[in-house]
């Protein structure tokens, strides 16, 4: 049995009319940007995160960079970010002038370490970006506690972790502003790339949506300097189509993490961590494994798509050198990218391919 890593196609097949209906109606108004699909879907995006607005870019980076660069974060300032997640959480920072500082995570959660915020706050310090990794919502209770202590920005990275909850309440409501990615492969993805800012704030709404345009308020006015980052009307048509199915797909997610969370024994491996005040959306099912890349080879050999998230920690990449960080120096996160091993994980795997991947790794 073949069994890819992700596989689109369950979830196309079932609104494939619905798509090509969305795609029909945006060839036929001839609008492909900042038109009614866009309004449509940040409208109710919006909705469905609970925040008052919701503005669309061009892909999930450029959600979190534009939301620090909304808050005047540049040039000689420092955010502080998780030291396990993808390079775009960085990338963002670095982008607006600023630096990335490092903190490590809890090693169960993969999540960023509340109790290790401080010891990093300096007078530079101006913003904190927890990301909700892998589905999973960050401790936001003591976040926010220590951003407000220190009268510091929250801004949220929810590229994992569309309707994930925390406490009750869904990730990307907590800070002034959240980010998210609807890459092809997210839990809410895009036929392309797209993204969008979520937030409270009207004044950052307005600021975030001028600054995507070129930093125009309105044509050929420009205030700011801006960048080229819009939700183009085909995506949102597309996003707008999927969205309603949403928390269908994220409880099909919890469906396969139970089953794996329940029925692989392996002593060799470490399964993932929830902790009893979040209910995770399950974008990725990360084992941990100090035969890791056996354990790939094992899986990889009998058919069964696998992936490694992140198997090189930021602080090591070569475009990261000048921060500087030797390895060593985040051990957490280094031993994370030299454990982790994520399972076949999407929406409409059946029984059989579930349990084939239980068997599979069990047998390793």
């Amino acid at each position: 049995m073949r069994i890819p890593f992700v596989s689109f196609k369950p979830l196309e097949e079932e609104i494939d009319q619905d798509l090509r209906a969305a795609f029909d109606r945006v060839l036929t108004r001839s609008w492909y940007i900042e038109g009614e699909e866009d309004k449509a879907f940040e409208e109710a995006f919006a909705g469905y995160c609970g925040v008052s607005y919701a503005v669309g870019v061009g892909n999930g980076l450029d959600a979190l960079m534009l939301a620090l660069k909304a808050l005047g974060i540049g040039e000689g300032d420092e955010v502080i970010v998780p030291s396990n997640t993808y390079i775009a959480t960085a990338l963002a920072v670095t982008y607006v002038g600023a630096t990335p500082v490092f903190v490590e995570p809890v090693i169960d959660t993969f999540n960023i370490d509340p109790s290790l915020i401080e010891d990093k706050i300096t007078s530079k310090t101006k913003a904190i970006m927890p990301v909700h990794l892998y589905g999973q919502a960050c401790d936001m209770d003591p976040v926010m506690e220590i951003a407000k202590k220190h009268d510091l920005f929250v801004v949220e990275d929810c590229a994992q972790a569309h309707g994930a909850t925390y406490k009750g309440r869904k990730v990307g409501t907590f800070g002034c502003a959240a980010g998210f990615s609807f890459y092809p492969g997210k839990n809410l993805g895009a036929l392309g790339d797209a993204g969008a800012v979520i937030t409270n704030d009207k004044e950052l709404a307005d600021k975030v949506r001028a600054l995507g345009n070129y930093g125009s308020d309105y044509k050929y006015h420009h205030i700011y300097k801006g960048n080229n980052s819009r939700l183009d009307e085909l995506q949102a048509a597309f996003l707008a189509v999927k969205l309603p199915l949403l928390d269908k797909v994220n409880e099909d997610r919890r469906r396969i993490a139970d089953a794996y969370s329940e029925g692989i024994n392996n002593d060799k491996l470490i399964l993932p961590y929830v902790r009893e005040d979040c209910v995770p959306v399950w974008h990725i099912y990360a084992v941990r494994c100090k035969e890791r890349d056996a354990l790939e080879k094992h899986l990889n050999g009998l058919g069964i798509g696998t992936n490694k998230h992140y198997p090189i920690p930021i602080h090591l990449q070569e475009c990261y050198k000048d921060l500087g960080i030797a390895k060593g120096c985040l051990p957490i996160a280094e031993e994370i990218s030299a454990t982790e091993l994520s399972l076949p994980l999407y929406y409409g795997m059946t029984d059989e391919q579930i349990r084939f991947v239980i068997d599979s790794v069990n047998s390793f």
